[in-house]
């Protein structure tokens, strides 16, 4: 206590300290969470037994690089080096040392290193992996580091586990890497001569002859033309011989080993045995004579000839070969070249005629040889038509598809249904590919003649389904009027040989009437799928086909044609170029230029000018309060403040979107074609709308609207398949008509004609 209180005075070693931290213990790595404490110094920042001081500053400035993680940023990157290192070998006498070749990797991932040695052939060492990949640490004092990026370079030594590798040079990909590392590379060196190998290459050349055998190499052919067979179908005619006739071969040529086969082709019933094969497989020789040419003897034809042996047999002899081949026996065989349409192949004695081929064989004729003509040979005389199978006539069992399958076979199957036709024709989606008509019973019964039915035709399957919707104060009941199913045409046999007529779909058409099983219906109207598919498929409806109905129109006699200008143009006074439809209807149809009513329609929907309906705001918001009032919504004062919340600027006015949201937001129990009506209704412009004239609207509780009565409907048009339809067609552009029909609209003729009389009143 009596020493001063300065340092050296005392020996507590904590005197003069600030800082008792511990140190963090859990840091990031390559971005990546993981236990760090080995590194890290002990209590306030001093440095642990075996420690070394880490400077502050990194090699790369601040701000570069990105937070990705190393085995992210770097996946799949590898650096490649080639080097070697000189082992001893004391043992033997040839070599003192020997070099071996590696590659040494150095995965950027994870700073991991693999050394891979290459295999070499007969070489009596392991080679291959030598160090697996792992993280090597470096050579002492400093083992406790690995080996990172920054320790490479060429043209230097590396110590891998006490061996030494020299490193001579390394890959592009690796020279760019450290080259933008800021690493300045040395210049790469050579690989040193391993003397031992040097002495082994020398051995090997010697051994080989400065002037070799001849060598046969059938590999090339074998592998260029493996599985490639040429076919041709041949005739030999055999009626010569006792109890021959003529018959059909195939001749097989392989391209792999230019060897033939020969199959004959034997057909069920015809008395022959099923022999497998006509000739086996093998090359055929080129023979003269109808006799074959007598047989050689093993070892006659042969691809040497041996002109003396010396030494012992087999193993350590020695035999010398005639290379001028002298007494060698030559034979001709048949090569693709001798095989052509029309000529004759000798089968050892037997004329066989090639007559036509298959399509790869033609096509290998006219890329090798430029041959283009393959006219078959005709050998026999074209088969007879076979006789018409006589059908039963149709028993009243089933269907007439079933009683005929039944007499086709002794083992009955059922029809076959075009199921292309169903897939393609089927539902799918939006698209229902059904055809629906209204049409009335074309009988003398008032009471049925103001019947609607809706006739409906299934594309899939050729159905036809008949539904009456209900009327009031008819007294018949609504419901399904026809099942359905394919309806035959009326007029036909029941019992006869001949397949009933059906309806298709080209028999429906607006106007026309069909007798659906004894019962006569008119078609009077189609919804708008039927008159859009129609108009889509023109080439399939004829009745659709604008092209045809033009020209029915402008095959009219001229005088009609001047006729229809000025009943047009006296039609409009005023010069607008529209007339009403129904006028326009009048007079095409009392023009006798066989138009139907379903064409009419067409060429009406062609040149119209539409017009949507507007609907009554009031009937609409009264219809919105009736279903707001039985489905008992009250939230309108929460729906006002949610409008007032979007509304940021206060201005009253939202857009037709956001309020359609709110309104899907609570649950609005109104249609969607009515709630998208009721928008557009109370739209201000630049679709914004106001909400307070809306919510005010509907708000069955403080601004009720007059009750609906149950026969008030919204005023939207809304066929019986409760579809809005398109607007209605309410006028023709009827100067469109003349421009595109007759080429003019120009109207000179000023005196009155019956015709004209007649059809300004039509009478429809």
């Amino acid at each position: 206590m009596a020493l001063p209180m300065l340092p050296g005075n005392s020996l507590n070693k904590n005197f003069g300290k600030d800082k008792f931290h511990k140190s963090q213990h859990f840091d990031y790595s390559n971005g990546v969470r993981m236990m760090v404490g080995s590194g890290k110094p002990g209590i306030g920042g001093e440095l642990l037994l075996g420690q070394k001081s880490q400077p502050n500053y990194s090699v790369f400035p601040n701000g570069e690089g990105s937070d990705t993680p190393s085995w992210v940023a770097f996946d799949k990157q590898v650096l490649s080096f080639n080097a070697f290192f000189q082992e001893a070998v004391p043992q033997k006498r040839e070599e003192k040392y020997r070099v071996r070749k590696c590659k040494i990797y150095f995965y950027l991932e994870d700073d991991t290193i693999q050394v891979v040695e290459p295999e070499l052939k007969n070489s009596g060492i392991p080679q291959g992996t030598l160090i697996r990949r792992h993280r090597i640490p470096l050579p002492p004092p400093d083992d406790e580091c690995f080996y990172t990026v920054h320790d490479f370079n060429i043209n230097q030594q590396m110590v891998l586990y006490s061996r030494t590798f020299m490193v001579t040079d390394c890959d592009p990909f690796t020279r760019n890497f450290l080259r933008k590392m800021g690493v300045r590379l040395n210049p790469p060196t050579s690989t040193p001569l391993d003397p031992y190998s040097n002495l082994r290459q020398e051995m090997e050349k010697s051994m080989k002859p400065l002037r070799p055998y001849e060598r046969l190499d059938t590999l090339k052919q074998f592998l260029d033309h493996d599985r490639n067979v040429l076919r041709f179908f041949c005739h030999w005619d055999d009626s010569e011989n006792m109890f021959g006739d003529p018959r059909e071969l195939t001749l097989h040529y392989f391209l792999a080993d230019d060897t033939i086969e020969i199959r004959e082709v034997i057909y069920p019933n015809s008395g022959r045995d099923a022999t497998p094969k006509f000739l086996h497989r093998s090359k055929l020789p080129k023979n003269q004579e109808h006799a074959p040419n007598p047989k050689h003897q093993p070892g006659d034809i042969i691809d040497r000839t041996v002109l003396n042996v010396f030494g012992p047999m087999g193993q350590g002899g020695r035999y010398i070969l005639d290379s001028l081949k002298t007494g060698a026996v030559h034979e001709q065989f048949y090569k693709d070249s001798d095989l052509t349409l029309g000529g004759m192949v000798n089968v050892w004695g037997r004329r066989v005629v090639i007559c036509d081929c298959d399509n790869f064989t033609k096509e290998f004729y006219r890329s090798k040889y430029g041959i283009e003509d393959f006219s078959p040979v005709q050998y026999k005389a074209p088969l007879a038509p076979k006789p018409p199978r006589p059908v039963p006539p149709y028993n009243g069992f089933g269907s007439e598809e079933d009683s005929l399958c039944s007499c086709q076979g002794l083992l009955p199957k059922p029809p076959q249904k075009d199921f292309r036709k169903l897939m393609e024709k089927d539902r799918q989606g939006l698209e229902s590919n059904v055809l629906r008509f209204m049409g009335k019973m074309v009988t003398e019964n008032p009471i049925d003649r103001d019947r609607l039915f809706i006739i409906s035709f299934y594309l899939s399957d050729d159905t036809i389904c008949v539904y009456e919707p209900p009327q009031r104060n008819t007294g018949v009941l609504a419901g399904k009027f026809l099942e359905r199913g394919r309806v035959k045409k009326p007029g036909q046999e029941l019992f006869k040989s001949e397949m009933s007529q059906y309806f298709s779909a080209q028999d429906l058409y607006v106007g026309a009437r069909i007798n659906l099983n004894n019962q006569g219906f008119q078609l009077i109207d189609a919804d708008e799928y039927a008159f859009n598919y129609m108009e889509q498929h023109a080439e399939e409806f004829p009745r659709a086909n604008m092209g045809s109905i033009i020209s029915k129109i402008r095959s009219i006699p001229e005088d009609k044609q001047n006729e229809i200008k000025q009943f047009l143009t006296l039609s409009d006074p005023g010069n607008t170029g529209l007339i009403p439809y129904e006028p326009f209807r009048g007079l095409l149809v009392g023009l006798e230029c066989g138009l139907s009513e379903h064409e009419v329609m067409m060429l009406g929907r062609c040149f119209c000018e539409r017009q949507q309906p507007e609907a009554e705001v009031g009937l609409m918001l009264a219809v919105a309060q009736d279903h707001l009032r039985k489905k008992h919504f009250e939230s309108f004062s929460d729906m006002t403040r949610a409008f007032t919340h979007e509304d940021r600027h206060r201005t009253g006015h939202l857009s037709t979107k956001e309020a359609r949201t709110i309104c899907k937001a609570f649950q609005l129990p109104l249609a969607e074609d009515l709630l998208r009506a009721l928008l557009k209704k109370f739209d201000a412009g630049s679709e914004e709308m106001d909400y307070h004239a809306f919510l005010a609207g509907i708000n069955w509780r403080e601004n009720p609207a007059p009750p609906v009565l149950p026969d008030d409907v919204l005023k939207f048009n809304v066929d019986w398949s409760r579809e809005a339809r398109d607007p209605e067609v309410k006028s023709i552009n009827y100067s469109v008509l003349l421009e595109d029909v007759f080429g003019s609209v120009n109207t000179n003729s000023n005196q009155p004609n019956t015709l004209t009389n007649t059809l300004t009143n039509p009478t429809l």
